[in-house]
Parts: structure tokens; sequence; C-alpha cells
């Protein structure tokens, strides 16, 4: 039998010196630029097509990412195809349609994607360019 013995624990995550996690992502966007992530991607994807299943895995879990559902039933999928359904296009198209049948709604997210596209558009002027 183990006695539990009641410690202190050694690390408790406050100290002022502990490194957060924004100074390692700006470490490594600094030494890893889009031309070196483009020949990591390159090599990958050579490699993918040569028949390596961990490049393929990672290619596709950012591409494609993992599925969120249970894939529907073949069923279901039949039955889609023969009454011209299409989920994809309806859910894409939601938005859009919801605009239309209640402008007054939508009228807040509307001017909320104005000023985000505002800022989008003036945000490259104010980031320092990259060497």
């Amino acid at each position: 039998m183990t006695r539990k013995t009641e410690t202190e624990p050694m690390l408790r995550g406050r100290a002022a010196h502990r490194r957060t996690q924004s100074d390692y992502m700006g470490a490594l966007l600094d030494r890893v630029t889009l031309e070196a992530w483009g020949e990591v991607i390159d090599a990958t994807v050579a490699r993918a097509k040569d028949g390596d299943a961990q490049a393929r895995a990672f290619l596709a879990a950012y591409l494609v990412g993992k599925p969120d559902v249970k894939a529907p039933a073949p069923l279901e999928v039949t039955a889609a195809r023969i009454s011209g359904n299409d989920a994809l296009a309806d859910k894409l198209a939601k938005p859009a349609i919801d605009r239309v049948r209640y402008p007054t709604l939508t009228a807040r997210a509307d001017a909320e994607a104005t000023i985000r596209d505002a800022v989008a558009a003036e945000l490259p002027a104010h980031i320092e360019p990259q060497p």
C-alpha cells in the first residue's frame, strides 16, 4: 500500500520569468519564413505522392481536417442525389438567403462585416514587412 504524501507543487505557473506561448510562437515565426514553409510543403507533397502515409496524413489533416460528424448512410446519399438536394450548397447558401429573408436582423452583421473589411484593408500598412 502506498502513502500519499502532501507536498507543495514545484511549478505553479505564475512565476514572473515564465515564458508565454506567444514568445515561443514569435520565435517560430521569426525562423520559419514563408519560403521555408513552402519548401516543407513541396517536400511533403512529393513524399505523399511517393506513398508516404505520414505525409498524406499530415496534408489531409490541414487540407481536409478530421470529420466532425458520422458519415451519412449510403441510402441518405442516394436519396439526396435522386432528389437533387445538396447539403453543402444549402449550408453555404443559408447566410445569403437569411440576409434576403430577414434584412433587419442581418443589418448588424452587415455593419460588422463592413468594419471588419475596413480593418483588414488597413492592417497591412501597420504590419512591419518581413525581411
